[in-house]
């Protein structure tokens, strides 16, 4: 049987995450979740159309039919929420994309179970109102940019590291907030309150409910460079060999081409990309260089 455990609360921002995985083990020193006939997964919202199906559900009803077990979905904010998740032993494993893999990797404080290989393609873009005057990444000097959080790879990172080589620093040449999400970013653009929202390439094509602009109601500005690697399975270090293997086996099942219409926006980023299993650290180093522009020092958290 499945059920949503209550989320837990989220963190700050990437400094908290710094703080929390820099200097601490497991935070009662358990060794994970008791049950061991259940697996446990921290997942971060994906949209709040009650009429939609709800993609992490048909990642758990496809993840017990393929290990035979039940599933708990812990429900958190955020990225770092996920990462504290799983480091604190709440959880068994959660999916994110490259970035927070990285600053997790980074620490040893998360064991990486899977990642999936980068395509060639632009990971990012800007989106901004069809009327707006800004028509490249340039015209965003001096105005209000949202992004989506602090360990976003494609509402942060990603686009963070375009504007940059288009010689634009934020909170220099551009103003930076953060909206808690992609959703929020897509809310806070269509009432005004910022220029441009960047976001994920992928979500501007899945179209509603994921993104809420009607073809031409938007503009992209704007397209950032592809990435390695595109998202990983973290693990707490504390799990069992015979769940590791048994997720290792089952997910590169559940994430495949006959559910991609039931994964939806879960699904759409890694379906299709080659898998590796175990990866190791240095899969993960490509990210330092860009992650240092958005004033995040990966290699200053190793150990």
């Amino acid at each position: 049987m499945r059920r949503h455990t209550p989320p837990l609360v989220g963190l700050l921002g990437i400094s908290a995450l710094v703080v929390a995985l820099a200097g601490c083990s497991s935070a009662d020193g358990s060794d994970g979740p008791a049950d061991a006939s259940t697996i446990t997964i921290a997942t971060t919202p994906l949209g709040d159309d009650p009429t939609k199906a709800n993609p992490v559900e048909a990642l758990a009803e496809l993840l017990e039919s393929e290990t035979g077990r039940s599933v708990d979905i812990l429900d958190v904010p955020d990225y770092l929420s996920v990462v504290e998740a799983i480091r604190s032993d709440h959880v068994d494993f959660g999916i994110m994309s490259g970035f927070p893999s990285a600053l997790a990797v980074s620490t040893g404080e998360v064991d990486a179970l899977m990642a999936w290989k980068g395509s060639d393609k632009p990971v990012s873009t800007c989106v901004v109102l069809d009327e707006s005057p800004v028509r490249e990444l340039t015209d965003l000097r001096g105005k209000t940019v949202a992004f989506a959080d602090q360990a976003s790879s494609s509402g942060y990172f990603m686009p963070v590291y375009m504007l940059h080589e288009a010689g634009l620093e934020q909170n220099t040449d551009y103003n930076a907030i953060f909206a808690g999400g992609h959703e929020g970013s897509f809310a806070a653009l269509e009432q005004g309150q910022v220029d441009a929202a960047c976001t994920a390439i992928m979500l501007t094509e899945l179209g509603e409910p994921m993104f809420p602009f009607a073809d031409g109601e938007w503009r992209g500005v704007g397209q950032s460079p592809s990435m390695p690697v595109m998202g990983a399975v973290l693990a707490r270090p504390s799990l069992d060999d015979e769940t590791r293997a048994l997720l290792q086996d089952a997910l590169p099942k559940v994430f495949s081409e006959p559910n991609a219409e039931a994964l939806g926006a879960l699904g759409a980023g890694f379906i299709g990309l080659d898998e590796i299993l175990d990866p190791a650290p240095a899969e993960f180093q490509s990210f330092v260089d860009i992650a240092a522009v958005a004033g995040v020092e990966l290699a200053d958290l190793d150990g």
